[in-house]
């Protein structure tokens, strides 16, 4: 997970890091290949006021293929 998000550029100023890593992994956990949509309401309970979110969307996406790639 925590890869994933250095990857993707999801980190910046590390305010919200914690918490997204900890709403990522409580979302696939129960929805392994979310939609964008899906990410982002599960991360609407943490604000990040460094970045619009699009790296940390697409870092959650990295999460979830590294994870489950080899899942159907």
């Amino acid at each position: 997970m925590q890869q994933a998000f250095w990857d993707a550029h999801g980190l910046q100023c590390g305010f919200c890091t914690s918490g997204m890593l900890i709403s990522t992994v409580s979302l696939l956990s129960h929805q392994p290949r979310p939609t964008d949509a899906e990410i982002r309401v599960a991360l609407s309970g943490n604000l990040c006021r460094c970045t619009g979110y699009q790296n940390i969307v697409k870092a959650v996406r990295l999460a979830s293929d590294r994870l489950y790639a080899n899942r159907s």
